[in-house]
């Protein structure tokens, strides 16, 4: 069980990390509308990676500790981006947005029991069982697979 709870508060450490650590690659990219990878740039990068946040796994972590097994609907990331994607947006402003939603929910993590964390939840084709530190995981991996792409273009 130690270990457990070891396992969890590096997560909360290292989830608002990470977040800081992809504002500051994506700020140190001399030209965010660069083509960097499969015809995106770090400004799309940017904003899908806060918007994943703010639609994905950071919503459905909050749903999780907040409601009694919600359940969630398939997300497509590419048509969102399709439908929602602001290029004259601030590159800093998405990422200072990004940043702040996830030290708010490290915030409601570190208030949370074990048995919290265990919440879940279900997913109309992933099924049920999803814990809320599934999503957790899943959002710490998501921003740092975007982070690594980021690094690699400075």
């Amino acid at each position: 069980m130690e270990e457990l709870v070891e396992y969890r508060r590096q997560l909360m450490d290292r989830l608002p990390a990470a977040a800081k650590e992809f504002r500051t690659a994506c700020l140190a990219v001399k030209d965010p509308f660069a083509p960097i990878e499969d015809g995106w740039n770090v400004h799309q990068l940017a904003a899908h990676t806060r918007d994943v946040d703010k639609t994905l796994y950071g919503a459905r972590a909050r749903r999780t500790i907040q409601e009694d097994n919600p359940e969630f609907q398939s997300f497509n990331g590419d048509a969102y981006m399709a439908g929602h994607y602001d290029p004259k947006e601030s590159l800093r402003v998405i990422l200072d947005d990004l940043v702040s939603s996830i030290e708010e929910l490290t915030k409601m993590l570190r208030g949370l029991s074990g048995e919290a964390w265990a919440r879940e939840s279900h997913h109309a084709t992933q099924g049920g069982g999803l814990t809320l530190q599934m999503w957790v995981e899943r959002s710490l991996k998501h921003i740092e697979e975007h982070l690594a792409t980021v690094k690699k273009v400075r």
